[in-house]
């Protein structure tokens, strides 16, 4: 198991130096489930909910919150992210959206933190603008899917896992 990084010799807490690391393309891919009722499911997809367009406003959320994660997460980075995408898939048999977030930039820290805050958010978003509707919404399963770049090498989750 790797030693933690963000405590230094004395127990503190800190942020990695990153000064000396090689910039690589780093990208990130991470994924979140928002289940609800039918009807709400039916509103969503026919644009139907009365705050406006559910979807469009979660995408608009989940970038934002990508580019704004280390005011959100104390020990990450500020990064020049290069590519944010947020993605939805409606899955009708289960009421459920899927939320894919995609993240990339060149540089000497990953952005794993930054596709998952991406679909936190945008699943909140969902939740927020729907919660008049249905307050037995659940986020779950909010997880990193892939990662590429740096010292730590590739990672991918097996997606029926």
């Amino acid at each position: 198991m790797p030693e933690f990084t963000h405590i230094d010799d004395k127990g503190q807490v800190r942020m990695v130096d990153v000064t000396k690391k090689k910039e690589t393309l780093r990208t990130a891919k991470a994924q979140g489930v928002v289940f609800m009722n039918a009807d709400t499911f039916e509103k969503i997809l026919a644009r139907d909910i009365k705050k406006g367009n559910v979807l469009e406003t979660a995408r608009i959320a989940g970038i934002l919150a990508a580019k704004k994660t280390p005011a959100l997460i104390p020990m990450c980075h500020p990064l020049n992210i290069t590519h944010v995408q947020v993605d939805f898939f409606p899955e009708s048999q289960a009421n459920a959206i899927r939320i894919e977030a995609s993240v990339r930039l060149k540089g000497a820290t990953g952005v794993e933190m930054e596709a998952l805050t991406a679909v936190s958010v945008a699943a909140l978003t969902i939740y927020d603008m729907c919660k008049s509707y249905d307050k037995t919404m659940t986020i779950s399963q909010i997880r990193l899917m892939k990662k590429s770049g740096g010292k730590s090498g590739d990672f991918f989750r097996d997606p029926d896992a």
